[in-house]
């Protein structure tokens, strides 16, 4: 970054004052052998050892690249240790505040550096996803003939929310979200680092496990959270940040959690079997303790989508749509807004009728095959599109059911092994109910017999009959359905 007075004289009272800078930033890193994480960006050869000079390149010059990935696992971080690292000049600029005016001026300055000088410019944009299409625009000119090399950071997907030029123009960079290992280092590091806390405290295990739930992948998060336990446990004349400190501290319970042991199931357990009880506050209950504990968010939707399928099924066949579609808003926003969305989709599971019938009915199939219950598939259902097919007897005699009226062939289609034997057998819970009229009259059609006739809806007494549909109350549906709305419990 380009020095001036100012930045002078906040630099030399941080060097006085070491509190006057937030611990966060303290511990930047001062190399790339200091970053946390993100190994797989910074081996031998890749762009952002190539940004800071390592390794030459001869004629080929270092790439601009993108950023990507949600908020303190580095991108920030990265480009300080470029512009620490680096001999070329470098420019920081936010597209909160920055705009075109902006961008042009670097870029001017840039070309100038270059001529009068010759030396290069590397200009970090935070939050590019900020900036407009006409001000991404102000970029490609800077970008395609190397005037700048644009390191640029973005929290959202660059696919949708960085113009397709300038992504072609870029090496798009993924960062991983941080794991418990890379922050417990981190956080140990700050612990005995002078630049850190220089060992005034210490941070016992329970306390430590504490912050890295509550960090939740964000390295910023768990340095910010251990300044102030260390600054309460100091005021407190304490030698460690206990457990009773950090919660005070930081204003958080400390969830009896433990992503990788018992509590991680257990609390799964209970709120997939909560959302299967149709209990639906009991279901939020141990979803907010999952998200309190920082929980994966992506390991809570897929155990929704299972549930969806496992315990509701046709029943409600638009409870997978839901918990899909929550996965991958999930996927694309995390936490915390991930959370509304996780919340939205256990309600609607919890409250939708409930059915195991088709659970049952693959389940029951795969135990008769893995028993041996298989057989040849019969001749009439076998490949006949092939020279000698006809002479094997295959595919002789099959009944093409759009030939015939209402679609349905009278035919064989099992194995002689299991034919006539049922596996799913419909409940009458919700839409699940239409399935079970449909499933008698096709297995009738099957046989080759007179379908069952659905019952009628009660006919009126006569013209001014009080009985008559719409008046008296009655859905003129089958008796044997259930009512349409509020959850109803599977079969035992």
């Amino acid at each position: 970054m380009e020095p001036d007075l100012f930045t002078a004289a906040a630099e030399e009272r941080q060097e006085k004052d070491p509190a006057s800078t937030p611990l966060a930033v303290r511990m930047r890193p001062r190399t790339l052998d200091e970053v946390v994480g993100q190994q797989h960006l910074l081996r031998p050869g890749s762009p952002l050892r190539r940004l800071v000079g390592e390794g030459g390149g001869g004629p080929a010059g270092p790439s601009s690249v993108i950023l990507w990935g949600p908020p303190g696992i580095g991108k920030t971080t990265l480009a300080y240790v470029v512009s620490q690292a680096t001999q070329k000049r470098f420019v920081e600029l936010s597209a909160i505040t920055a705009g075109v005016k902006e961008v042009r001026a670097v870029i001017d300055g840039a070309r100038r550096s270059s001529g009068a000088y010759g030396r290069d410019t590397v200009l970090f944009l935070d939050e590019i996803h900020r900036f407009s299409k006409a001000q991404q625009d102000s970029l490609l000119p800077a970008v395609e003939n190397r005037w700048v090399t644009l390191i640029a950071a973005t929290t959202e997907n660059p696919y949708f929310s960085v113009i397709s030029p300038l992504l072609s123009r870029s090496l798009l960079l993924t960062l991983e979200p941080l794991t418990d290992d890379d922050l417990r280092g981190l956080l140990r590091r700050a612990l005995t680092d002078e630049r850190g806390l220089g060992g005034a405290v210490t941070l016992p295990e329970d306390a430590e496990g504490h912050l890295l739930r509550i960090a939740g992948g964000d390295a910023r998060r768990a340095l910010t959270a251990l300044e102030a336990g260390a600054g309460a446990a100091l005021a407190k004349g304490e030698p460690a940040i206990t457990l009773t400190t950090l919660e005070e501290a930081v204003d958080r319970a400390a969830v009896k959690y433990d992503r990788a042991g018992d509590q991680h199931y257990d609390v799964a357990s209970a709120l997939i079997k909560s959302i299967r009880g149709s209990d639906v506050d009991a279901a939020l209950h141990y979803l907010a303790r999952m998200i309190e504990a920082g929980e994966d968010p992506r390991f809570i939707a897929r155990r929704l989508m299972i549930s969806a399928s496992e315990d509701i099924g046709l029943a409600d066949p638009t409870a997978l749509q839901t918990a899909v579609a929550a996965a991958q808003a999930v996927a694309l926003i995390g936490f915390p807004e991930a959370a509304l969305t996780l919340g939205h989709a256990t309600v609607a599971l919890a409250l939708a009728p409930k059915s195991n019938a088709v659970t049952r009915a693959i389940g029951d199939a795969l135990a008769d095959v893995r028993a041996g219950l298989a057989g040849p598939v019969p001749p009439h259902l076998r490949d006949g599109h092939y020279k000698g097919a006809e002479k094997l007897g295959h595919a002789q005699g099959y009944l093409y059911p759009h030939d015939l009226p209402g679609g349905i062939a009278a035919q064989q289609y099992a194995p002689d092994k299991i034919h006539g034997k049922r596996y799913y057998e419909p409940t009458r819970y919700g839409a699940e109910a239409r399935y079970a009229d449909v499933v008698e009259r096709v297995r009738a059609r099957l046989r080759g017999e007179a379908p069952p006739q659905p019952p009628r809806p009660p006919q009126p007494a006569g013209p001014g009959a009080s009985g008559a549909s719409g008046e008296s109350g009655e859905s003129g549906a089958s008796s044997e359905a259930p009512p349409s709305d509020g959850p109803a419990t599977a079969e035992s």
